[in-house]
């Protein structure tokens, strides 16, 4: 198998995995009719008080085994965020395979911009 189909297949799995994971979670959460401490009403409203940033990995993690709606919504969100995170680490990992240290610098240059957007802008800006 050569990068390019370790690419497709990355990105398939994980818009695929995402897909079903933000899926089960809206069925449980219709099927419970609450996640965690939140109504339905509560999680919908344009003022909710649902906010990602209280889930830490940890609480995400015991969230989704115990099967809490919100919780696996959010974990399918992360893959969903990922998945392109890690189409660039391959895409480093075939320019370096190929020796092409121009495109390898740049990709990096994109990985570190990525990994800056998610986690440390976030916090920066307190959002």
């Amino acid at each position: 198998m050569d990068f390019n189909d370790a690419i497709a297949y990355a990105l398939r799995a994980g818009v695929i995995v995402s897909a079903a994971l933000l899926f089960i979670g809206f069925l449980l959460l219709m099927i419970k009719g609450k996640a965690g401490y939140y109504s339905i009403n509560e999680i919908a409203s344009t003022a909710s008080v649902v906010n990602s940033s209280y889930y830490s990995a940890n609480t995400l993690i015991k969230g989704t085994l115990s099967f809490d709606p919100i919780a696996i919504m959010f974990l399918g969100l992360v893959i969903l965020i990922a998945t392109p995170v890690i189409r660039v680490v391959l895409g480093i990992a075939q320019f370096i395979k190929e020796k092409d240290w121009i495109y390898t610098v740049i990709t990096l240059i994109v990985f570190f911009n990525l990994i800056f957007a998610i986690f440390i802008l976030p916090s920066i800006l307190h959002i």
